[in-house]
């Protein structure tokens, strides 16, 4: 079975503040309408990520929320996060109530929103705080056109405080004929607020479908095997940012099957530049297999979710782009239920899964939050990618 694959754009950071719910409706409603949700679906995801918005600036400590388009090769969603470190729900499931409000207030309720969206989760501990997800795909009076399923693999990247862009990148693509997440990320996505008539997928993306090569004699493809690449851009800023994009541009370009021959054509294309750290994994599912190779500080984990027992993925020293030394490939098996987690130094690396309870029982993108949450640091970029749930 293929795995269901995508690609996350990080659109929007907002912070807490008394002006978060306008600015966040707003957002939501412009970003709805460039990637073509229907009006009532996009009045529904607006709705919703105002109730989530209210509700954030309220109640939590430290929160923010993040907006950003889902894509698939056949469709668009929205999808909204909110993170905060408290204070928590001693009570989900009342929370999870229609109409239920610690406050009293007229909201439709935390309830409301995940029957309105295709894609909920909710992870909270009283005294440490509360991560929310909910995605948005476009419906027909028939539903869904089309339902891949959920998606395995999910990351979040975070700009340094202060900056506007982000040094981190992450990619996924399918190998085989099997088909890929996502075509080539060429250009970038037209801004927050692009013209209304510019509603075509691929004109909206700037991207045309990826020719995907069947795997030769030897290699890996077919049965679910995917490709995740993780870039940090040297330092911070705009020059880090593009080397981070050029990653993943050539990422999806390239024909290779094996992750050091991956790295291999992103060094090529990211000489002249600022160059960075990356890494790259094989994910062969029906194998229950990991290939790993890495080049500078890029933190990869192969975590037992039963017990959080994790281990670490070795990168060889070196800058892509610069220094390419020898490839130092890992390979290992996978345990059942085991997630892969590859992140930036912009998180500490001594999280322990235990800390977290429940954290790999939720979807791929609440565990990024929550790594990024928990682990994050302010100073510098951030961020972090997950993939679990096909082996």
């Amino acid at each position: 079975m293929t795995p269901a694959l995508a690609v996350c754009e990080d659109t929007a950071w907002f912070r807490h503040s008394d002006s978060l719910p306008a600015a966040a409706r707003s957002a939501a409603r412009q970003l709805a309408h460039r990637i073509g949700l229907l009006p009532e679906r996009a009045a529904e995801a607006a709705l919703a990520v105002s109730e989530a918005a209210t509700n954030l600036r309220r109640h939590a400590v430290d929160g923010a929320m993040v907006l950003r388009v889902v894509r698939t090769d056949t469709e668009a969603a929205l999808e909204f996060l909110t993170v905060d470190s408290g204070p928590g729900m001693a009570d989900v499931p009342a929370a999870l109530a229609d109409g239920y409000s610690s406050d009293r207030t007229l909201g439709i309720g935390l309830g409301a929103v995940a029957r309105l969206a295709d894609a909920f989760d909710l992870h909270s501990l009283p005294g440490r705080g509360t991560v929310l997800t909910a995605r948005f795909w476009n419906r027909t009076p028939a539903g869904r056109a089309a339902a891949a399923g959920e998606p395995v693999v999910a990351g979040l990247t975070r700009p340094m405080s202060g900056q506007e862009l982000c040094g981190d990148a992450w990619a996924v693509r399918a190998l085989g004929p099997a088909g890929a997440a996502a075509p080539p990320a060429e250009a970038p996505d037209p801004a927050v607020g692009a013209p209304a008539e510019r509603l075509d997928w691929s004109v909206l993306t700037n991207r045309a479908p990826r020719p995907h090569a069947a795997p030769g004699p030897g290699q890996p493809g077919g049965d679910g095997a995917f490709l995740l690449m993780f870039c940090d851009g040297l330092g911070h800023g705009p020059l880090a940012a593009r080397a981070a994009s050029d990653a993943v541009a050539a990422f999806h370009r390239s024909c290779a099957h094996q992750p050091e021959q991956v790295l291999a054509d992103l060094h090529r294309v990211l000489r002249g530049g600022r160059g960075g750290a990356a890494a790259v994994a094989l994910v062969e599912p029906a194998a229950a297999r990991l290939t790993f190779c890495g080049v500078g500080n890029v933190s990869a984990f192969v975590v037992d979710t039963a017990t959080g027992a994790r281990r670490s993925l070795p990168s060889s020293p070196g800058i892509v782009g610069h220094q390419l030394p020898s490839a130092h490939t890992v390979r290992q098996a996978l345990p059942p239920g085991s997630a892969v987690v590859l992140h930036s130094d912009g998180l500490t690396d001594r999280w322990k899964a235990a800390d977290v309870p429940g954290l790999f029982s939720h979807l791929p993108v609440t565990a990024a939050a929550l790594l990024l949450r928990e682990a994050g640091v302010r100073r510098d970029d951030a961020g972090v990618v997950v993939a679990k749930g096909s082996w």
